[in-house]
């Protein structure tokens, strides 16, 4: 089982909230260190994008560019690999340099979710 983890600050309008933009436009070497799952059944319609260093527009009008979640489904379906995940993780791909809030919260975050789902492997689609 395999699931995909996009740096592309993606998250579910209707039930997530947004990356914190506002302190990143205020510290620029910050980035906030959160993440959110994504469901594979998640469509551009309801998904929002809070990046500052991407073209928002361009990952709505497709968000397979950024999360190829219906890519791993069709592989799946074609027998490449055994199973995609029933969701996928969202990051903000630009980081402080220490990485504080990774190893402190995040990371642990991430892999205990993965673990959850009975994700074997993790496809980084960096944006």
């Amino acid at each position: 089982r395999l699931a995909v983890l996009t740096s592309a600050g993606l998250h579910v309008k209707e039930t997530q909230p947004s990356f914190d933009l506002e302190r990143e436009r205020a510290q620029p070497e910050w980035g906030d260190p959160g993440w959110r799952p994504i469901p594979s059944t998640a469509t551009a319609a309801n998904l929002g994008v809070a990046h500052l260093h991407i073209n928002d527009e361009d990952v709505l009008a497709d968000p397979g560019i950024a999360l190829p979640a219906r890519l791993l489904e069709q592989f799946a379906a074609d027998g490449v690999i055994g199973s995609a995940a029933g969701s996928h993780i969202s990051v903000m791909g630009y980081q402080e340099r220490s990485l504080e809030g990774w190893r402190d919260k995040t990371a642990d975050e991430v892999i205990a979710h993965l673990r959850s789902q009975g994700v074997d492997g993790l496809i980084l689609a960096p944006v």
